[in-house]
Order: C-alpha cells, then sequence, then structure tokens
C-alpha cells in the first residue's frame, strides 16, 4: 500500500470539484458550493494560476486533496502559504494522508523560505482541531474572521 502526494494535472477539475463537494458536505455547506468545473480548470490550470492543488493517491486511487495558494505578511515581508481546502475521504483517515499533504506544505515552505502556513478550521470540527494540535498547529484566538460578500460587498463597492 503506497501514498503518492502530487500536483493536480489539467483535466481533473472534475475530481477536484468532487472534493470541494464531499468537503462542503462534511461541513454542512454543500449549498455554498457554486464553482463549477470550468472555473475550477481556470483557477487551477488557466495562464498564470494563482490557486493550486495537491492530490493524495493510495495505491493511485485519488483520496484527498488540498487547495493552497500564497499569502503575503506585511509585518515579516515575506510570502506564506493559506491552506484552502484540507479534505481526506473518511474511510481513508487514520492512515496519515492528511497529516503527508500538510507535510508536503511545510516542506516547500522551508524550501522556499516562507515563514507561515496556515489555515481555518471550523470550531466544531474537534477531530480536525485535535489533529492539527497534534501537529503542532496553534490557534490565533485573538483574530476574528471577518467577510463581505453579497449585498453588502455591492453596496460597498458601489460607493464612490
Amino acid at each position: 500500500m503506497t501514498l503518492t502526494i502530487r500536483s493536480a494535472r489539467p483535466g481533473e477539475a472534475g475530481l477536484v470539484l468532487a472534493f470541494i463537494r464531499e468537503l462542503a458536505e462534511y461541513e454542512k455547506l454543500l449549498h455554498e458550493v457554486v464553482a463549477t468545473e470550468a472555473e475550477i480548470e481556470a483557477a487551477l490550470f488557466g495562464e498564470n494560476p494563482k490557486t493550486f492543488c495537491d492530490i493524495a493517491e493510495w495505491d493511485g486511487e485519488p483520496v484527498g486533496f488540498a487547495v493552497w495558494f500564497y499569502t503575503y505578511s506585511t509585518f515579516s515581508g515575506r510570502h506564506g502559504i493559506w491552506l484552502e481546502d484540507l479534505f481526506v475521504r473518511p474511510d481513508q483517515r487514520g492512515r496519515g494522508i492528511g497529516k503527508a499533504l500538510i507535510a508536503g506544505l511545510a516542506r516547500r515552505c522551508v524550501a522556499e523560505e516562507l515563514p507561515r502556513l496556515a489555515w481555518w478550521v471550523l470550531n466544531w470540527n474537534e477531530p480536525s482541531r485535535v489533529f492539527y494540535r497534534a501537529l503542532g498547529a496553534t490557534a490565533q484566538d485573538e483574530w476574528t474572521v471577518k467577510r463581505l460578500e453579497g449585498q453588502a460587498l455591492a453596496k460597498l463597492g458601489a460607493e464612490g
């Protein structure tokens, strides 16, 4: 039994979207997924992509993914990596697949001299919180996430 972590390939937007939907269903947010296969294809494989995806395969079968992009910290004056999505199919968990996906991003950070790898985790998702703590990740409890979207975003964007 072998685990392989590789970059997603052109033509795999359908696979990535399937993982996104599985993750959203697990997080009880499937109703929020509006991305299309064409949009995923353009984001990951279009000219000058700004979003990236790693695929985990167990014995050649895709079983998980990590979607990520570069961030920038004005305080450190350097880039970092933001892990947008991490998902391993439930029947494949406990094999070190999630850890391998994150470790790959950590190696990238070290190789590229990036000082941080960051992500969000839902407060109710205790299994993931325990998993991340075991990796050495610390909670940034002093920060509160804010979001503008929908009508509020359009209204503000329309102001002079």
